[in-house]
């Protein structure tokens, strides 16, 4: 809430954003969401501040870009166990996207 607040007061409004968004091709062919449909509308909600709506856009955002920091900060600071690590961020992040997709498909949630 605080975030939402912060951000909203600085001038960060990326709405420009929405009107360049890239259509899935995997849903223009088939009508159904592919497993990454929502990661761009979930960055716009987080680079917004509504970190509640980014995760019901895609619950994995947070987490992808958590491991991409954890990658381009280790170019610098060669973490210990790098390997180790980020192949278990891989992981979540891969069960979260699956996860999440199948309770989309199957039509369990919907986004609001």
């Amino acid at each position: 809430m605080y975030l939402k607040y912060f951000v909203s007061s600085h001038s960060v409004q990326p709405e420009w954003l929405l009107r360049y968004l890239i259509p899935c091709p995997f849903k223009k062919i088939t009508g159904i969401d592919c497993p990454g449909c929502g990661f761009q509308r979930s960055v716009i909600a987080l680079l917004q501040g509504d970190v509640e709506l980014s995760l019901r856009y895609y619950p994995a955002t947070l987490l992808l870009l958590a491991t991409a920091l954890f990658v381009v900060l280790n170019r610098k600071f060669q973490f210990e166990n790098y390997d180790l690590i980020k192949n278990w961020m891989l992981l979540a992040s891969a069960l979260v996207i699956v996860s999440s997709y199948f309770i989309k498909v199957i039509g369990l949630y919907t986004i609001r």
